[in-house]
């Protein structure tokens, strides 16, 4: 953990923060609250976009598993630029309103699309330009709305808590993935059958609806907030240091002659990249400012180290649903369960999973000095190693659906999926649960957002990885060239999966180790 120089608080009149009056749980419960919504839009479209695009726009299965895959990947992709505004140039709560508004707007284009025939394809054909233009756009306006969104909300509910009370901060990240994990759990069911049962049109104007709520119960608790004022663009601060220290990377200098240029802030306590300290050489740059550049980029191995495993999480929305699609799906005569809803089971898992710890097994760790950076730590490793068990087991599930479709004309239960779901959430929860706090925990309290918004960002390498990869293993052994999953060979692409996240869970302890 970070410990940075005292933080400066403001009220809404821009006057200094009353403790007690300002921020404190209540207000950094509001985030929890509004997540559960957001993040409930946000899946309602992105888990069931596969048979959106290839029911409703006729697209093949490739391409919509692609098209799902860049939306879903442009939204995480855009947390960066979130954080960035967010911490640069505006308050956390001024990004929100802004970003949620642009997701809003992009939601209603949707909408208005899905009530008029005039911009939907016609027949059975894959849709003319007007309708795709407008399709793209207001996939990607959400895209935008979502990427500040969730690098943004995050933050500012940490900030209404005091940062010296780590037991509060641990508290807030679990409580604010248990949201996450709730509007995942309302998605996969009410708005999933919704879309199934009612159409894309209703499923619209319910998400239209609540994300609108969102926004209003969010600003509603305005009064209430203490804001962090912008201290200009970390990332810029961060590229000076690198100049600096690379203008005077020939002059050799001594610990002594670097504390004269630049008294050191003793809080800030992480002593790697040496090099940078000769940035220090250079009146304009501060120690503090060279802690803040050593500080992100011990960060950045863990991140990097998470992205293979985010790339298989990308096959539950793609392939594990079109699987689905061809498996017995009956729960009774009249109720079919949409494949998109597999995640409903494992997601009661998860939540039961959070409050259980929240509530009764904190105790125990909180004694035993736990949550701190190694538990974090521990917890992604853990949901990496889980990722690895998953896909295994998902190639060979595969290899007996497809055989029995094929050789028997049998259509095995869905629930075989069961298997491939669960442990790839719970992965989820360790891994992106621990990524949030850790990065929030050990970043600088100038790149909060920004930091957080790593664990994001790691989706979406992670969704594009898997475009990639779907592109290269197609062009190169035509394993995913089939009409669907029957006439593929979707289970070797699963085994290399299992294989190069296996590589990379080595490469993370690693990268743990000498953190």
């Amino acid at each position: 953990m970070q410990n940075e120089m005292e933080e400066k608080f403001e009220d809404w009149r821009g006057k200094e923060a009353i403790p007690g009056k300002h921020g404190g749980i209540r207000a950094a419960s509001i985030a929890c609250v509004v997540e559960i919504m957001e993040n409930m839009v946000f899946l309602a479209c992105s888990t069931n976009f596969i048979t959106y695009f290839t029911k409703s726009w006729h697209y093949s299965s490739a391409k919509a598993s692609n098209m799902v895959t860049n939306f879903t990947g442009t939204s995480f992709l855009l947390t960066i630029f979130g954080g960035f505004v967010a911490d640069s140039f505006l308050t956390r709560f001024t990004a929100f309103v802004i970003f949620c508004s642009i997701e809003l707007l992009g939601l209603i284009l949707l909408t208005i699309q899905a009530h008029s025939p005039k911009l939907q394809p016609h027949g059975d054909n894959t849709p003319s330009t007007l309708p795709s233009l407008v399709l793209f756009t207001g996939l990607y306006a959400v895209a935008t709305g979502v990427g500040g969104v969730k690098a943004s909300l995050p933050a500012h509910g940490g900030d209404q808590l005091d940062s010296r009370k780590q037991g509060l901060i641990s508290g807030f990240f679990s409580w604010y993935f248990f949201s996450i994990c709730f509007g995942g759990l309302l998605a996969v069911t009410i708005m999933v059958w919704t879309e199934e049962n009612k159409g894309w049109s209703s499923s619209f104007d319910i998400c239209t609806v609540i994300l609108a709520s969102a926004l209003f119960i969010f600003t509603v608790g305005f009064p209430m907030y203490r804001f962090r004022r912008p201290t200009g663009s970390p990332l810029t601060r961060i590229v000076n240091v690198f100049v600096s220290a690379a203008r005077n990377r020939n002059r050799f200098v001594t610990d002594a002659e670097i504390t004269l240029n630049n008294s050191t802030d003793k809080s800030i306590h992480h002593n790697k990249f040496k090099f940078l300290n000769k940035a220090k050489l250079n009146n304009k740059i501060s120690a503090t400012e060279v802690e803040e550049t050593r500080t992100f980029l011990a960060l950045l191995p863990i991140f990097a180290s998470t992205i293979v495993m985010n790339c298989c999480l990308a096959q539950l929305s793609t392939y594990s649903v079109q699987q689905g699609m061809l498996m017995n799906r009956k729960l009774s005569k009249s109720f079919e369960l949409p494949p998109a809803s597999l995640n409903t089971i494992a997601l009661l898992f998860m939540l039961s999973s959070i409050a259980f710890y929240e509530l009764f097994a904190k105790r125990i760790a909180s004694s035993n000095n736990e949550r701190s950076s190694s538990f974090n730590l521990k917890r992604i490793g853990t949901g990496l190693a889980l990722t690895s068990i998953a896909m295994a087991i998902a190639a060979i599930v595969e290899a007996k659906r497809k055989h029995e479709a094929v050789h028997n004309n049998i259509k095995i239960s869905v629930f075989w999926l069961e298997f491939q779901y669960v442990l790839l959430s719970f992965s989820d929860v360790l891994t992106l649960g621990g990524m949030l706090e850790f990065f929030y925990r050990e970043s600088p309290a100038s790149m909060k957002s920004i930091s957080t918004a790593l664990g994001w960002f790691s989706t979406a390498l992670g969704f594009f990885l898997s475009t990639v990869l779907v592109d290269v293993t197609k062009s190169v052994t035509g394993w995913l060239d089939g009409e669907d999953v029957n006439g593929s060979r979707l289970e070797l692409f699963y085994a290399v999966l299992c294989v190069l996240n296996t590589l990379n869970l080595f490469n993370y302890i690693f990268w743990a180790k000498r953190y």
